[in-house]
């Protein structure tokens, strides 16, 4: 009785009482606090440890104002085989990532159980972690831009293969069931019928995935994988924030100029 009391009724015309449905938000947040209270008992939090030290933050970012201007004549070499190996990464994993999203969608190939073991090999990839990855990679090819290559092709190719296949099986399958029932082959009636569809998504998802390949190159280079990442670990290392700085800037920069171009062509391909 009391809670049809706190509950909003409306009377209809022929006299009968509707109560709205209960809310269950009350519960779900009461949920939320206590999961959160738990998770940061679990991971150690301290609050009062963060409010104590985040001014030395600040302190940090103080140091690295104004950047070290003469330190940015020795960045141009490390970064230009960081775009180089982000682009190469990039572009070798989504050409790989095709033929791999086709064996995944399972409105193309009709082997259920071929789809879902390469989709399962996609998943694997994308748990694998890029640091890890080139952690791995250094030890088989060496230290230097080949293990960050690797690695990034390994992502790109479990990222863009995931989100292709499931371009790939929410595309529009009348004029490839047609062009099957005329005789052409698998992979012809695909060429004609599906790639057109997935042409526009499938090259602004490789530039999306390109633009965060070159964040991710920068950091590659604490496991030694080359690049600008190599010199930015020595800089922390040594506690030369101006030359932190002077890296940051400059990563900003390229990050930005990179991120309008492909924005750019990823809004004429929409």
């Amino acid at each position: 009785m009391l809670n049809r009391l706190l509950r909003k009724s409306i009377t209809l015309p022929n006299g009968r009482t509707v109560y709205e449905p209960r809310s269950f938000m009350p519960l779900y947040i009461a949920v939320a606090l206590v999961l959160i209270y738990y998770s940061a008992k679990m991971t150690d939090f301290d609050f009062q440890l963060l409010v104590r030290r985040i001014s030395e933050f600040f302190v940090i970012l103080q140091n690295m104002v104004p950047p070290n201007w003469e330190y940015g004549s020795q960045l141009w070499q490390p970064l230009i085989a960081t775009i180089k190996m982000s682009l190469f990464g990039s572009l070798l994993g989504a050409v790989c990532a095709l033929p791999l999203a086709i064996l995944a969608a399972r409105n193309i190939n009709k082997h259920a159980w071929l789809a879902a073991l390469v989709k399962f090999f996609l998943s694997l990839l994308r748990t694998l972690p890029t640091l890890v990855v080139a952690l791995i990679a250094t030890f088989i090819f060496g230290l230097g831009t080949m293990a960050g290559t690797v690695a990034i092709f390994i992502f790109s190719v479990a990222y863009v293969g995931k989100l292709l296949y499931e371009q790939i099986e929410n595309a529009e399958m009348g004029a490839y069931e047609a062009m099957h029932a005329m005789g052409m082959s698998t992979l012809q009636s695909f060429r004609y019928a599906i790639f057109p569809q997935v042409l526009p998504n499938y090259l602004s998802t490789s530039l999306f995935c390109f633009e965060g390949n070159v964040r991710y190159a920068s950091i590659l280079g604490y496991v030694g994988a080359g690049g600008i990442g190599l010199l930015l670990n020595e800089s922390l290392g040594w506690r030369n924030y101006a030359n932190v700085g002077m890296i940051l800037l400059l990563l900003v920069i390229t990050v930005y100029i990179i991120e309008s171009i492909s924005a750019y062509f990823r809004k004429k391909l929409s």
